[in-house]
């Protein structure tokens, strides 16, 4: 080794030292995902879904350290970056809103993925497993979790895709995930999900648009299609052979060939359609199995999810 080897620093070497400033290094747009939500939620678990679909995921980024982990990837051969944020970080929701703007300014493509779930879910899963939410401090669980829930108001409102956990298994989010982000080739323009739900059990919180099904004869009060569901021939048949569902459906479908271009103008690309009857089991998830597949048609990805179906 010569004298010269020994003087040199340890590591990789370049020829042109990159200025301190970044000043005329051209940086290639990355795709960036924001994972943000409630504690317990599950973020943690849309995160690996996310590094199973190509993304380089780093978890607990404070929101000061976003803008530079991206530049530094985009500088790489990243070309797509996911980060998991939540209150772990304190400086926590301008700090992020701040980020994700100096992103698209940029020119990158930042999205952001709000995972939630209600109260009573949340509770449960921390009981589980014994552990203080991170805002609860000296006072109950509840409080914490309403804490929070306030903290992330800013954020929530501006999130591109909102995934409530409360009802889906980890094979249920993966699916939710992979068919907004996926690629192959071209991303599509809009991602649909058509999601049926019983109005005794809530509104679901995702939500961009609620149907109402419930003027619609019942086939609950049908005994041989009472005990069968929606996905079965015969109760579609019944549903969708109705006076004026037809024409409900047909009506519904105009909506959405408007407000499809519109979404797409503003750069929403995830749509949840929320179609709801009295329990969620026969009117609501036939009708969502019809709105899906007339979606589809269209070229519009969609995906039929049924909220409450088995809990009667």
């Amino acid at each position: 080794m010569t004298a010269a080897d020994r003087s040199a620093p340890a590591g990789p070497q370049r020829d042109v030292p990159p200025s301190a400033d970044g000043a005329g290094t051209e940086v290639a747009p990355l795709d960036v995902v924001v994972v943000t939500g409630l504690s317990g939620a599950g973020k943690n678990s849309a995160g690996r879904v996310l590094e199973d679909l190509g993304f380089f995921v780093v978890d607990n980024l404070p929101p000061a350290l976003l803008t530079p982990m991206v530049e530094l990837g985009a500088r790489g051969d990243l070309r797509r970056f996911a980060a998991v944020v939540d209150v772990r970080s304190r400086a926590f929701s301008s700090d992020l809103e701040e980020a994700i703007r100096l992103l698209a300014d940029a020119g990158h493509r930042p999205r952001v993925v709000y995972v939630h779930a209600r109260d009573d879910v949340l509770i449960r899963r921390y009981e589980s497993v014994r552990r203080e939410h991170p805002l609860q401090g000296s006072g109950r669980l509840i409080d914490g979790i309403e804490a929070e829930r306030e903290l992330l108001t800013g954020i929530a409102g501006e999130s591109d895709l909102w995934v409530d956990t409360s009802d889906l298994n980890v094979h249920q989010l993966r699916d939710t995930l992979e068919a907004a982000f996926v690629e192959d080739g071209a991303p599509p323009e809009v991602v649909a999900t058509v999601l049926s739900f019983g109005f005794k059990y809530g509104l679901p919180l995702d939500a961009d648009l609620v149907v109402d099904a419930r003027f619609l004869p019942n086939p609950h009060w049908v005994p041989e299609l009472r005990s069968r569901t929606g996905q079965d021939t015969a109760v579609r048949d019944y549903v969708l052979g109705q006076d004026h569902a037809a024409e409900f459906i047909d009506g519904y479908m105009r909506v959405l060939d408007l407000l499809l271009p519109g979404y797409r103008r503003e750069g929403k690309r995830y749509l949840t359609l929320a179609v709801g009857c009295t329990g969620g089991k026969h009117r609501s998830v036939a009708i969502a199995e019809e709105f899906a597949r007339r979606l589809n048609a269209l070229g519009v990805p969609t995906t039929p999810r049924h909220r409450d179906l088995g809990r009667e």
